[in-house]
């Protein structure tokens, strides 16, 4: 999980590969994403014509028929021929034409604004449409993910990618793509038009263009790499703030406060050292455009009136000519701004590409089988596993349950007893040996079919925000109300729903505060049953429980043992004194097996493990 989680190792995408993957999510839409950028090409061509009409006003307010030299020679022509043919005086003639070229002004400034609007509307849809589509493929492969995969990533991060990483790779779409074409066909057209009305201007005007594109390059290649730190330090500060906000009681009760104000501190204080760089960054970029776009006007306006009394340029075209830098050097600003928009977005981008890149380290064997049924017989055979490299956790572990029976398994913390459940339902896999049931090795069972049959128990029990219901069905409208009731009562968890306030509507807080540990795992138990599994397993399921609470549990355990196999791990010897066999494990080797009786007879480990509980007890 490094490779997106270590923010110093993140993943780094070439820009065409991170368009590329991204192209897939634009492609159902590509028909109106084309409509939008034909949308965005009539823009650019319409808000070329106000320089014109501009220059054409100066040009018609300058009109001189005594010094035609100096005017523009289709303005001359109309004037005389509106003179001649209307009786039209010099004067009307500039009148009625400004008033003409003034309304053609106003409707190209709505036709604009119109167009404009369609094509906004148009883009922001198709972007929460990707968006949409994006942050589902996002959190489906985070679904998919091994539990190991997960737990080595804070879940603050994860976060960051679904939300504001998703959201600034929304910009790429609603924003950045259609104004980087419609800022370059500007740049392209104006710089055209440049050249058809004076080539001279235009080539004292190209003189720092190389200037301007060795800039664009280099705050290119800094900006993404300072991009990269900001959303580096965004996951950090969300990974911190899930965590210890989950954790605040624990922070609180142990007057941990001032030290986690201080970890926040420099966390955030780190993020804001970076997005001041990156504001720098970009702050010296924008202010060197416009230094550049200064130099242009002074050129412009030093140059352009020798051209003007030499008779090689009318006002009117010089007046257009002039607009038309600051319609140039306006989008190179605003590429700046696109540039700013376009670097966060692929920082993002990669951000997001490292997870969904990132393989399921358990994942369906091409000739896996759906089960539809469970005997419940469960072999381990000469298995081997370790979390890291060859710290070994079992050592060639060897055991056969058979269908129906209940087996604890106990020993000291850290001998492997969970990790044989997690094994059995592949949270993780093993390295070393074969796991089966019913004879069918785990690894050739489709995961979903596997853990749809198995029942899982945990010490630490989780409820969702929502309803008893929804928690006991996981929202599966399958089961009806007098279902889930019947569940609840086979497990002792009848009179706990019975006594609340709107009984299976009753409010579930998150995490399941508003419960104490006993009710949350009735709750848990009647949430197993109701799914009908094959086999159970219970792990710690009876820890941190009150006395009377454990007594219901109790009863509920005797019940489960005749619903198919049970496994349990419990610290607890008298949970698991009525096993069918107790199998007792020592720094993940099997040291001894048996009933409970069988084994006291032993006076072997899990005798020692008996006297020190029942001295204790006493």
């Amino acid at each position: 999980m490094s490779n997106f989680d270590d923010n110093k190792h993140v993943r780094v995408y070439k820009d065409r590969v991170i368009v590329k993957r991204l192209f897939r999510y634009l492609k159902p839409h590509l028909p109106k994403f084309i409509v939008a950028i034909i949308l965005t090409i009539m823009i650019v061509f319409i808000e070329l014509l106000p320089a014109i009409v501009e220059g054409q006003i100066i040009g018609l307010l300058n009109v001189d028929l005594n010094e035609p030299a100096k005017s523009d020679e289709l303005l001359i022509k109309i004037a005389n021929y509106c003179i001649t043919n209307f009786n039209w005086s010099l004067k009307d003639f500039k009148l009625y034409g400004s008033m003409i070229m003034v309304g053609a002004f106003v409707l190209v400034t709505l036709i604009t604004a119109v167009i404009n609007y369609v094509s906004r509307m148009m883009l922001q849809k198709i972007g929460q449409r990707i968006v949409t589509d994006l942050r589902q493929d996002l959190f489906e492969h985070i679904e998919k993910l091994s539990i190991g995969q997960i737990n080595s990533t804070p879940v603050g991060k994860l976060v960051t990618r679904v939300t504001s990483d998703v959201n600034a790779i929304s910009e790429l779409f609603t924003n950045v793509f259609i104004n980087l074409a419609k800022f370059i066909l500007t740049i392209v057209f104006v710089y055209v038009m440049m050249i058809i009305i004076s080539p001279i201007l235009t080539l004292y005007v190209s003189i720092i263009m190389p200037i301007l594109a060795v800039t664009s390059f280099i705050f290119n290649k800094v900006s993404r790499s300072q991009y990269r730190k900001v959303r580096g330090c965004v996951s950090n500060v969300n990974a911190f703030l899930s965590e210890n906000l989950s954790g605040m009681k624990i922070t609180q009760i142990f007057n941990q406060e001032e030290k986690k104000f201080k970890e926040f501190k420099d966390k955030n204080d780190e993020l804001r050292l970076n997005s001041i760089k990156e504001v720098l960054i970009f702050g010296v970029f924008r202010p060197f455009i416009y230094v550049l776009y200064v130099i242009c006007q002074i050129i412009v306006l030093y140059f352009g009136f020798g051209i003007i009394e030499q008779g090689k340029l009318s006002i009117a075209n010089y007046v257009t000519f002039y607009r038309y830098t600051g319609n140039l050097f306006n989008p190179i600003q605003q590429l700046a701004d696109q540039f700013n928009l376009l670097q966060s977005a692929f920082a993002s981008s990669e951000r997001v590409l490292a997870i969904l890149d990132t393989a399921p380290q358990i994942v369906d064997a091409e000739d896996a089988v759906e089960i539809d049924h469970f005997e419940g017989k469960i072999e381990f055979d000469h298995v081997w596993f370790a979390y890291n490299d060859e710290n070994w956790i079992l050592q060639d572990v060897s055991f056969t349950i058979q269908p129906k029976q209940t087996v604890a398994f106990v020993g000291a913390t850290g001998a492997g007893k969970t990790t044989i459940l997690a094994l059995i339902v592949r949270n993780y896999e093993i390295q070393k040996g074969e796991i089966r049931i019913d004879g069918i090795p785990v690894n050739k069972i489709k995961i979903e079919s596997l853990r749809k049959h198995v029942g899982q128990m945990l010490q630490d029990v989780f409820l969702f925000s929502g309803t008893i219901k929804s928690n006991i069905t996981l929202k599966d409208d399958r089961f009806t109300d007098e279902e889930v009731m019947e569940a609840a009562k086979y497990v002792n968890a009848d009179k706990l729903i019975n006594r609340l306030d709107g009984k299976l509507e009753y409010k579930v807080y998150e995490r399941g505060v508003n419960f104490s540990s006993g009710e949350r795992q009735l709750l848990s138990f009647a949430r197993t049953i109701i799914h009908k599994p094959n086999i159970i397993i219970l792990d710690e399921a009876t820890a941190n429980i009150d006395t009377e609470t454990e007594v219901l549990i109790q009863d509920s355990l005797e019940k489960m043992m005749n619903v198919g196999t049970m496994l349990i791990v419990a610290h607890r010897l008298s949970t698991v004194q009525h096993a069918d066999v107790i199998i007792v494990l020592n720094k993940g080797k099997i040291m001894e097996s048996g009933t409970h009786q069988e084994l006291l007879a032993k006076k072997g480990l899990y005798h020692n493990l008996y006297e020190l509980q029942y001295k204790h007890m006493e």
